[in-house]
């Protein structure tokens, strides 16, 4: 064996990925980066405001402070605050006829409205773990890995081509059966790609993914009616007036009918508000991207991937409308990018091969690994000639 033979054949075995047929992929990433973030903040936050509002009344005492007259007993005052933060109702005096009520119990629903809204954006992501992520998961795992052995197959290719070429005592018989190879398509290997094909034809993965997004701009919606509707009604109520003439003071001549009352907690609720609409707000903008996301194909990643043997979507123009279970795919594929070992490989050959000067005889893997292994990727123009020659 040559030293030019032997470093083509060093070349390709270093070429060659690791055999995966030991631990499985256990870092498939079954969320995208942006879902991730959103189900953080979407869930995480409210949570946030809820330990903070527990934590406030824990450490600034009564959410209300009573104003009762001055000759109440202490347990008389302690009843009045308690009566007033139990109904939490405002009662307005009208000239007409009876005095007007209105409610303030958005103030002592605040934390446990927070925990709903904490599990109601939680419940997307519980739709997606179970109705998409096993299958996604299974997908993937045979994509990465057909991949990557496609890739391989590639390289042993050319390792027996280099094999064949140097025990071939007449170039002619080798260029020959290499050329009848590739018009029969022998170097191809399209189960990957109709496999890929079919997914265009099923729905079930973006189904799921356009339902999760869209309740959580269902539920941004119902957010807004919330504080639109409770908060800011008692947005700016700090005061309100409280009848006491109930129990233990039903009977009290000397009692006043209404009792001034002030909420302490009124800033907490406007933090958390102010705060809620804001966050929610900047994660509609996220949402609604992801959505677009659907609307258009990954063909970088599709491109690197044409190197391949038999791997020819955009080529053939294979793919149409994008949303499908395929483009879910390209999109947790990219997600996935560092579990693709072939794809550092095949992103520097595009690049190699951007540079060659003999890009019309470059079109897979194969043929460029053959060329830097020291063999034409088509048959030389010598022999060519000498054929034609010998044949007039």
């Amino acid at each position: 064996m040559s030293l030019a033979h032997a470093a083509a054949e060093y070349m390709l075995s270093d070429a060659l990925l690791p055999d995966r047929r030991g631990p499985r992929l256990k870092g498939l990433r079954l969320e995208l980066p942006l879902d991730r973030m959103v189900k953080f903040i979407a869930v995480g936050f409210p949570l946030l405001l809820m330990s903070l509002v527990f934590a406030q009344e824990f450490s600034a005492g009564p959410p209300i402070r009573c104003f009762s007259p001055s000759n109440f007993t202490i347990r008389q005052a302690a009843y009045v605050d308690s009566s007033c933060w139990d109904s939490l109702v405002h009662h307005e005096l009208d000239e007409l006829g009876p005095h007007k009520m209105k409610s303030l119990w958005p103030h002592k629903a605040l934390p446990y409205s927070l925990l709903a809204l904490a599990v109601a954006m939680y419940l997307p992501v519980l739709l997606w773990q179970y109705a998409a992520a096993p299958a996604l998961s299974s997908d993937l795992l045979f994509i990465i890995s057909e991949l990557d052995k496609s890739y391989n197959r590639s390289i042993r290719l050319v390792q027996h081509m280099l094999k064949i070429r140097q025990n071939s005592s007449d170039p002619h018989v080798f260029w020959d059966e290499l050329e009848k190879a590739r018009k029969e398509r022998y170097f191809e290997f399209p189960l990957l790609e109709r496999y890929l094909a079919c997914k265009q034809r099923s729905h079930s993965l973006v189904a799921a993914y356009l339902l999760r997004n869209s309740l959580l701009l269902l539920f941004t919606s119902v957010i807004y009616l919330y504080l639109g509707h409770f908060h800011l009604d008692v947005f700016f109520q700090e005061e309100f007036s409280c009848s006491v003439k109930t129990g233990l003071l039903s009977d009290e001549t000397h009692m006043p009918q209404l009792i001034t009352c002030r909420l302490t907690s009124l800033s907490v609720l406007q933090i958390v508000s102010l705060s809620s609409l804001t966050i929610y707000t900047l994660l509609v903008p996220v949402i609604i991207y992801n959505l677009t996301r659907l609307c258009r194909w990954d063909k970088r990643l599709l491109s690197i991937y044409e190197m391949l043997p038999a791997f020819d979507l955009l080529s053939r123009k294979m793919l149409g409308c994008p949303i499908n279970d395929l483009n879910v795919i390209l999109l947790f594929l990219r997600a996935n990018i560092s579990e693709l070992i072939s794809f550092s490989w095949l992103s520097v050959l595009c690049v190699l091969k951007d540079m060659t000067t003999q890009k019309h005889n470059i079109d897979t893997v194969v043929d460029f690994m053959t060329l830097l292994a020291g063999l034409e990727p088509s048959k030389p123009k010598h022999l060519t000639h000498r054929i034609g020659d010998e044949n007039p």
